[in-house]
């Protein structure tokens, strides 16, 4: 199963940036018709991570995947599930 990983460790500190990462991962999946996203905020305080998930949560972004699963093994992951 292909999946495209969305490391954000290295923009953690800009906004835009983020968003436009985000923008970016969840069209190609759609695009390329790919089943999984796994973005990757880390650990941290948690900031990061509750940002991708107002992003997903967005109403124009909620209608492009199937559905989310936080990792319940590990707190700095997020997977992103398509269904086509």
């Amino acid at each position: 199963m292909a999946k495209i990983v969305l490391d954000l460790h290295d923009i953690f500190n800009k906004g835009l940036a983020i968003d436009g990462e985000l923008n970016r991962v969840m069209t190609e999946a759609v695009q390329k018709k790919i089943a999984l996203v796994e973005i990757i905020p880390g650990k941290g305080s948690g900031q990061l991570k509750k940002r991708v998930l107002r992003f997903l949560g967005q109403p124009e972004i909620k209608k492009l995947y199937h559905r989310v699963e936080k990792d319940d093994k590990n707190f700095g992951r997020i997977f992103v599930h398509f269904r086509f």
